[in-house]
């Protein structure tokens, strides 16, 4: 290796640090600092050359941006029709009556989770702050209603189509969207899940649930009006369309414009309304499109300057042992030490295609880069200030470090679930 390519490596070391330490903007940081990376490693901007910034630039995007593209339109038209806002409603229904506040909480998580996933993020104080009061007044204890509440960031981030660290990884392991969303949700689900066992359970104990008809009271007594009359089974269907058309493999662009034409259909709207409704969906697509620009470029950049052979004769004595398992170690730290999926990708995204090629399908190793940082980044404090900070004030009685104390054993099974199905992405599924 040329001294060149050693100094390019090592400059590269020191984009990704500041990318990490969040002392810098993180996406003019990646791009910026990639494209000063492949300048001193000699490679012309543009021309004919097999290797060029212009090139680097566009690999692997096309794809991708497909994808993410059909996903928006689809969620622009879902929202401007009431559709999502009536499965929001539904969910929560529902949870009153699975199990009065435990249910509330979990209802409120899940239903603020899929609004995270169809916009890129949402908070869990839009459903927390009808949940978490209703689940109080149920008596439920204060600390593990917000803590159960604020899991929904980890249903919205890594079940979710438009996070930039997300589409990035998706994006750098050219898998495409689908799976690993199913992935995301199944990891997701268990950490909501095991909040749920373990708040009904103490409240049976403590002899404090209430019927389903004294939950759904005061839960209906906390609500706005509702003036939207869309049912529940005219707004889940084609959601459901579109989740199932991921999982058989169908393209996402496709799905996610068919989907929306059904919800047109489904709405009675005008067909040209409908499409501008679609259409105004992408204006969510700005920060997942930098971002994944910004990624996918850097990810060509570290590939093309060696540092991935770099990294992999660096940790082959562990990555002979489990690769796997290595990615989700680095993953559970990036999510630790920057408390943000987004800076977490400074360290998995350089990682990735080193357990790609220690033998891991791609699937595998993007369920192992994103889960682990996905949950982690809430494991110290409840994440990010948007998380479980917001909760706080609106859940009387509660206190930010009980709340995340309880949560952190969530994180840990949540942990061992998307282990579990990361080893089964890799061994069963080609």
């Amino acid at each position: 290796m040329t001294s060149q390519m050693i100094f390019a490596q090592c400059v590269m070391g020191i984009v990704l640090l500041l990318m990490i330490s969040g002392k810098t903007p993180l996406y003019l940081t990646a791009i910026l600092g990639s494209a000063l990376v492949a300048i001193i490693a000699g490679f012309p901007l543009a021309g004919s050359e097999p290797i060029t910034v212009a090139k680097l630039v566009s690999s692997g995007l096309i794809g991708v941006i497909a994808d993410m593209t059909g996903v928006l339109m689809f969620i622009g038209v879902l929202e401007a029709t009431g559709f999502l806002a009536a499965i929001v409603r539904s969910v929560i229904r529902f949870g009153t009556r699975l199990g009065g506040g435990p249910g509330v909480i979990c209802a409120g998580s899940v239903a603020a989770g899929i609004i995270g996933m169809l916009t890129g993020y949402a908070p869990p104080i839009v459903t927390g702050a009808i949940a978490c009061p209703a689940a109080v007044k149920m008596g439920m204890d204060p600390n593990r209603a917000a803590g159960a509440q604020g899991h929904a960031g980890i249903l919205g981030n890594f079940g979710g189509f438009t996070h930039p660290t997300q589409v990035a990884i998706i994006g750098s392991a050219g898998i495409g969207f689908g799976l690993i969303n199913i992935a995301g949700a199944i990891t997701a689900l268990s950490v909501i899940s095991f909040a749920f066992f373990r708040n009904y359970m103490k409240m049976k104990k403590e002899g404090k649930l209430l019927t389903p008809e004294q939950a759904q009271k005061i839960l209906q007594s906390m609500e706005k009006e509702d003036t939207n009359n869309i049912s529940s089974w005219k707004a889940f269907f084609p959601f459901l369309l579109m989740m199932i058309g991921f999982a058989v493999g169908l393209p996402v662009f496709i799905v996610g414009i068919t989907c929306g034409l059904i919800t047109i259909l489904m709405a009675r709207v005008n067909p040209a309304k409908g499409e501008a409704q679609m259409i105004d969906g992408l204006k969510r697509m700005s920060i997942p499109l930098v971002a994944t620009i910004g990624f996918v470029f850097m990810g060509s950049v570290i590939k093309a300057i060696g540092l991935t052979e770099t990294i992999n004769t660096a940790l082959k004595p562990v990555l002979d042992f489990s690769p796997i398992l290595i990615m989700i170690l680095v993953s559970c730290i990036a999510g630790l030490i920057t408390q943000s999926y987004s800076a977490s990708g400074a360290l998995t995204i350089p990682l990735l295609p080193v357990i790609i090629g220690a033998g891991v399908t791609p699937l595998a190793a993007a369920i192992a880069a994103c889960g682990p940082a996905a949950i982690f980044q809430h494991f110290l404090t409840g994440g990010p200030v948007a998380n479980l900070p917001t909760l706080i004030p609106v859940t009387p009685g509660s206190t930010l470090k009980e709340a995340n104390l309880f949560q952190r054993p969530n994180h840990i099974f949540g942990l061992i679930v998307c282990t579990v199905v990361a080893y089964m992405a890799n061994y069963l599924i080609a």
